[in-house]
């Protein structure tokens, strides 16, 4: 029987974490003033020893033990070959899949959401609040939360509040508390629905009501968290792919592409940082972030210096982005709805380190279901993207008669998305366009601000 899976032993679980700051160049965050943001303007939204992971250039970070106590409940995560999407497509490829949701909330998410709170618990504090998108990173963190007995609040995006409602039921068991965004318990959700009293809300928005409820605490107790677009994210992430690396190892195996859905960020970041480091030294591989056509940060949106939320209560970060004021449309991957890009994965492709792709929901919806009646396993919405592309990279290789290598990151099921599955297989999913005229508004909001140096880091 040929090996369809690939484990390692919790002795082989990596030890340290991949920071790729220290083989890139960045434009620093800005302030409001326009000068670089120093650590200790942001200790009110964070805490300091994560501050100092955010803004460190050692390559390698150890993972404390008592972080590696939790991730061993499901990592090291198995690598998968999807043999039978393999022979449906009769493509001379090899696709191997990093499974994610092996995890309690079934993502990538708990990846940072451990290290997040056991930081923050260290540092003395009691409750942490953050966003989400479609629910995952919410539910993470809550699971987080409920092993270091933190209290954690959500503000979770309209649109998925409603669409995915067991996401919230997840936040409730594990503790945690989850509110509609935009909501009346903040300045900038009431200002919001004042303006737009029917928004969809958008990460935005809810990044921005989270920051808030944190920094007006005055007990000096309760932080922020974020689950995508800032490195130390990225860095707790790239845990994805070492583990991948070795794996691959075990069988004799190295990619000829990497694939991961992105939004922000963060589960591209974790399986495709580690495969950068070896790009930037020299080895020949093809890396894809792939994004949502009614999304589209990468592939359309300018590399300019924006806020990371609506209300701008965040630093200037230089990333492509389609304007801080985006709303996007009430697609279904919501955890892809975001209006900016993590800064390192937007320098990368400046660099041409990356090449980002773009789809639409029939497409993704139709690699989801085929995955599905192969592989077994339903895809959330989000990793539906990745599996496009890798879709159209087998076909790809079928054509050109290549034995190529593609890994991809599924992170996520989609269990608690089968509401979205539903209303495609009822013929109500459509695709989205970002309108041309968007992008030039996006373009005229972002003038304001300084621009960012093409920075090259070889």
């Amino acid at each position: 029987m040929e090996r369809k899976k690939v484990l390692l032993s919790e002795d082989e679980i990596p030890r340290q974490w991949y920071n790729v700051l220290a083989d890139i160049k960045m434009n620093p965050p800005l302030g409001p003033d326009g000068k670089p943001v120093s650590p200790d303007m942001l200790a009110p939204v964070f805490p300091m020893n994560i501050i100092e992971q955010e803004v460190s250039s050692q390559r390698w970070i150890d993972i404390p033990e008592e972080v590696l106590g939790i991730l061993t409940i499901w990592r090291p995560s198995p690598l998968i070959r999807a043999t039978a999407l393999e022979k449906a497509l009769g493509t001379p490829a090899r696709i191997y899949y990093k499974y994610e949701g092996v995890s309690p909330p079934g993502s990538h998410k708990p990846n940072t959401a451990v290290p997040q709170a056991y930081y923050n618990k260290k540092f003395g504090i009691q409750r942490l609040t953050t966003e989400t998108g479609a629910g995952q990173w919410g539910s993470a963190l809550a699971f987080a939360c409920s092993q270091f007995g933190l209290e954690c609040k959500v503000f979770m995006v309209r649109i998925s509040f409603d669409q995915k409602p067991y996401r919230k039921t997840m936040m409730q068991t594990w503790g945690a508390s989850c509110v509609a965004s935009p909501s009346m318990e903040t300045k900038a959700g009431r200002d919001i629905l004042a303006k737009t009293p029917d928004t969809p809300g958008s990460l935005g928005i809810a990044i921005s009501e989270a920051v808030e409820a944190a920094v007006s605490d005055s007990s000096g107790k309760t932080r922020y968290s974020l689950g995508s677009v800032l490195n130390h994210v990225m860095l707790h992430q790239t845990i994805i792919g070492l583990e991948a690396k070795k794996q691959l190892e075990k069988i004799g195996e190295y990619p000829d592409v990497v694939v991961g859905c992105a939004g922000g960020g963060s589960n591209f970041a974790g399986l495709a940082f580690p495969f950068v480091y070896d790009k930037i030294n020299g080895k020949k591989i093809d890396i894809h972030p792939v994004e949502p056509a009614a999304c589209p940060t990468l592939t359309k949106g300018p590399f300019a210096y924006d806020h990371g939320d609506t209300a701008g209560y965040t630093p200037l970060l230089a990333m492509h982005s389609l304007g801080h004021t985006f709303v996007p449309p009430p697609m279904h991957a919501g955890g892809l709805r975001y209006h900016g890009m993590a800064p390192t994965v937007s320098q990368l492709v400046v660099e041409g380190l990356l090449e980002p792709k773009a789809y639409g929901q029939m497409d993704t919806f139709e690699a989801g279901m085929l995955l599905a009646r192969t592989e077994g396993v339903i895809p959330a919405p989000e990793t539906n993207h990745a599996l496009a592309c890798v879709v159209d990279l087998a076909r790809k290789a079928k054509e050109e008669g290549k034995q190529k290598v593609i890994l991809f990151n599924w992170s996520g099921h989609g269990l608690i998305d089968l509401g979205s599955y539903e209303k495609y297989l009822s013929g109500q999913i459509k695709d989205f366009e970002f309108p041309a005229k968007d992008i030039e508004e996006a373009e005229k909001i972002l003038q304001k601000y300084p621009k960012p140096q093409i920075m090259k880091s070889r």
